[in-house]
C-alpha cells in the first residue's frame, strides 16, 4: 500500500500518512461489515486518498521555491528492513520514474501508476479517479505518450549504472572538467532542490559543459568544508550522499542512459533528507 501511495505522491512521508489513515478506515469498515477482499479495498482507498492529497499538494508545489524533487527512498548499510520488501519497492518505484511523473496531471499520474506499474484494471481505476473506464484508458494512454517522449528507460542495469557512477565520481573528485563532460549526455539536466531553506540552483542547469562546471563548483565547496562522501541506495540504485558532521546534507541521484549521465538530481531540502536518512 505504501508503494501505491508513494508512486502517486512522490513523498514517502505523505504516503505513510495516507496508508495509516486508510488502515484505520479499514478497521472501522470491517467492524461494521466484514471486508471480503482486504487488498482490493485498501488499494482503491489508498489510491483515492493519495490522489486527493496530490491535488492539494500540487498547489503547494507550484509555490515551492525552486524545483521540487520527489523524496527518495534511501537504504543505508544499517538498513534492517526485509530485503524482499525492499527489492519490490525499489524495482517498482524507481527515482527516474518519479521525476518524470511530476509532469502529469493527478488523474493521468494515478491512471498510469495503477495500470502500467501495478496492473490494476481500468474499471477499478475508474472508481478511484471518478471517471468512466473508457476515460481512464485515455488518461493512461496520454500519460504513456507524454512519458515516452521524455523519459529514459526505467529498467536500468545495476552494473551499467555503477560503471557510469564510478566514472562520474572519479572525474568529479579529480576536478577533471573534460573527463566529467565525457561522462555526461550532451542534453544532461541538473536539478537541485533546496526548498528555499538551503542554497540550490533555482532553475535546472542544461547541457554537458554547464552541468560539469556546476558540479565541479559544488565539489570544490564540499572539499573546503571537509564533507564526507557516503554511497547509498536511492530507490534501488547507488547514489551519492554528502554528509557534514554526520548529517546527510545532499543526495545526488544519477539517471544513466546509453552509458552516460542523462540526469543529475540533487536533493538538498533538509526535511526530505532527514526523513530519508532516518530510514
Amino acid at each position: 500500500m505504501v508503494r501505491v501511495a508513494y508512486a502517486i505522491l512522490g513523498s514517502r512521508a505523505e504516503a505513510e500518512d495516507v496508508v495509516a489513515d486508510c488502515w484505520t478506515r479499514l478497521v472501522d469498515a470491517d467492524a461494521r461489515e466484514p471486508v471480503r477482499d482486504v487488498t482490493a479495498w485498501l488499494t482503491v482507498a489508498v489510491a483515492r486518498a493519495a490522489t486527493d492529497v496530490l491535488r492539494s499538494a500540487r498547489v503547494r508545489r507550484e509555490a515551492y521555491v525552486g524545483p521540487w524533487l520527489p523524496e527518495p527512498f534511501v537504504v543505508t548499510a544499517a538498513e534492517t528492513a526485509d530485503p524482499v520488501d525492499r527489492v519490490t519497492l525499489d524495482e517498482t518505484v524507481g527515482y527516474a520514474l518519479l521525476v518524470v511523473l511530476e509532469a502529469l496531471s493527478p488523474a493521468e499520474r494515478t491512471a498510469f501508476v495503477l495500470h502500467d506499474v501495478f496492473g490494476m484494471g481500468f474499471p477499478e481505476i475508474a472508481t478511484v479517479v471518478g471517471r468512466t473506464p473508457a476515460a481512464v484508458r485515455q488518461l493512461a494512454s496520454r500519460a504513456r505518450a507524454h512519458l515516452a517522449a521524455q523519459r529514459p528507460r526505467f529498467e536500468v542495469d545495476r552494473t551499467a549504472h555503477e560503471e557510469v557512477l564510478g566514472r562520474f565520481l572519479a572525474a568529479a573528485a579529480g576536478g577533471d572538467l573534460q573527463a566529467l563532460v565525457a561522462t555526461l549526455d550532451p542534453d544532461v539536466v541538473v536539478t537541485s532542490d533546496g526548498g528555499g531553506v538551503v542554497s540550490a540552483a533555482r532553475r535546472p542547469v542544461l547541457g554537458a559543459d554547464r552541468a560539469a562546471r556546476y558540479v565541479l563548483g559544488i565539489v570544490a565547496k564540499y572539499v573546503d568544508q571537509q564533507a564526507e562522501v557516503d554511497l547509498l541506495l536511492a530507490n534501488g540504485l547507488p547514489a551519492i550522499g554528502i554528509r557534514q558532521d554526520g548529517v546527510l546534507t545532499s543526495l545526488v541521484v544519477l539517471t544513466a542512459r546509453a552509458g552516460r549521465v542523462a540526469r543529475v538530481d540533487i536533493v538538498r531540502a533538509p526535511a526530505k533528507l532527514a526523513a530519508a536518512d532516518r530510514r
